[in-house]
């Protein structure tokens, strides 16, 4: 392939979404015959059809498929790119990407950002919330300069630094047969309901790991994407959860729960700050790293 212009890509997304060169053309405001040329110029290019003309509109093959997964890829990183160097004529001067699991996310980093963007108000930072496994994934591939998630997820060709520390509590009705415990182990709890995470979650693999080490298996009756979602379901007595102390003192005060400290060693859960190797960020990405280990002892 030797080369293809951004005008192509667009159209051709177009034409997808559409389903019908007439669409496209009228949408894109070109002729007919212009839109159906630089298609078939780009099937050419590529050297495979991307579409099936049919009596009622066009499919795609699956070339087009492929080839439409790419092209929205490079129309939302030329997006992406145009809008930051938009930002530096603007006074913006650096840009870290920063992808967190939901605890940290609650628990340490309003706190921590909001600190470090009045040290540094000219970077901007850009978080976005993902469980541990896509945090991990992400700061991989070079979608994310830093990624914080828990440290017992593996994160192989990762350089990671500790960043805060959390323990996990059973998370109970206030009329729950538990609720007056003042600790215990889960796998005293595992003869009732759970309410936890999906099970992409690294928190809902480590629950179900730990029960089974102990010779339990956890009951889940409900599985959902939120802490907070978890929380509305056990006060209104769907069953029980496990969830990081430091998310859950909204609803201690706003819903009739209890929190139980868990004994079991494991309930003590390490955050980390994953990168690719520190020596390698982008100055303004080290100075974050900076301050965030700075923060690990703050209350």
């Amino acid at each position: 392939m030797r080369r293809f212009d951004f005008l192509t890509l667009k159209l051709f997304v177009t034409v997808a979404d559409e389903g019908r060169l007439t669409a496209a053309a009228e949408r894109e405001h070109l002729a007919l015959a212009a839109v159906s040329k630089r298609i078939s110029d780009l099937e050419a290019l590529v050297g495979t059809p991307l579409l099936y003309r049919r009596s009622r509109g066009v499919q795609l093959t699956p070339a087009g498929q492929a080839f439409l997964h790419h092209a929205r890829r490079i129309l939302e990183d030329v997006e992406r790119l145009h809008a930051e160097l938009s930002e530096y004529g603007e006074g913006i001067r650096g840009h870290v990407r920063i992808h967190s699991n939901t605890s940290a996310i609650i628990a340490f980093l309003p706190r921590d950002l909001s600190d470090f963007s009045r040290d540094y108000p000219q970077i901007k930072l850009d978080l976005q919330e993902r469980v541990s496994s896509e945090v991990i994934a992400a700061v991989r591939d070079g979608l994310a300069d830093l990624g914080i998630f828990a440290g017992h997820v593996p994160a192989q060709d990762l350089q990671v630094m500790p960043y805060r520390s959390d323990r996990l509590v059973l998370v109970t009705p206030r009329d729950h047969p538990l609720a007056e415990r003042e600790s215990l182990c889960l796998h005293e709890a595992t003869e009732y309901d759970f309410v936890g995470l999906q099970q992409d979650a690294s928190l809902q693999s480590l629950l179900h790991e730990q029960a089974s080490r102990a010779g339990r298996t956890l009951r889940m009756r409900i599985q959902v994407r939120s802490f907070d979602a978890i929380c509305r379901m056990i006060h209104h007595g769907m069953g029980v959860g496990v969830l990081p102390q430091r998310t859950i003192y909204r609803d201690l005060r706003d819903l009739a729960l209890c929190s139980i400290s868990l004994a079991d060693d494991w309930a003590r859960r390490e955050l980390v700050i994953g990168m690719r190797r520190y020596e390698t960020l982008p100055v303004t990405a080290r100075h974050l790293v900076d301050h965030l280990i700075r923060r690990r002892e703050a209350p």
